[in-house]
């Protein structure tokens, strides 16, 4: 099994740069094999290049998103691919949708694809997220950790029964 997750967001736009900070506290953290972490900020492009050629299992993509609740509300969504919008893709606005209709476009499978998500408060220009999304990173990482287990799954420790992943 290989996890890809993935950190998205411009950092200059203030709660646009939650899924890098996310990926950036991820990757310091000792994961399983096969899970590797990577900022892609705003290269959309070749985020879609990844999803369909990197021979991932599962991708965790973490970006802002907006869907109407309180500021910090986390999300887990499964997108699906759709058509591309378009035939000019602007590599510095396109969204996780986006990326997931040209990684269609492209041809290959993308695997599973989730998005952990956050709702943002400020998405003006500035280099500080806002106190209600900086207080979800923490939970934001525990969440990524979890999904990263379910997809995993136990291991089996011996005949007879499992034990789930000691990290």
């Amino acid at each position: 099994m290989r996890i890809l997750i993935a950190g998205v967001g411009n950092v200059f736009l203030s709660d646009d740069g939650f899924g890098v900070t996310v990926a950036g506290r991820l990757a310091a953290m000792d994961l399983p094999d096969g899970v590797r972490v990577a900022d892609f900020g705003i290269r959309g492009i070749h985020l879609a290049y990844e999803l369909t050629g990197g021979g991932h299992d599962t991708a965790i993509i973490l970006d802002a998103a907006a869907r109407g609740s309180p500021p910090g509300t986390l999300y887990v969504l499964e997108p699906s691919p759709g058509e591309c919008p378009g035939s000019f893709v602007d590599a510095h606005a396109m969204t996780p949708e986006s990326v997931l209709a040209l990684a269609g476009t492209l041809g290959g499978g993308t695997g599973r694809v989730l998005l952990v998500g956050c709702e943002p408060a400020d998405l003006s220009p500035g280099m500080e997220l806002s106190a209600p999304v900086a207080g979800a990173v923490g939970d934001a990482v525990e969440l990524v950790l979890e999904l990263v287990r379910q997809q995993l799954g136990p291991v089996c420790a011996g005949a007879g029964h499992e034990e789930e992943r000691p990290w």
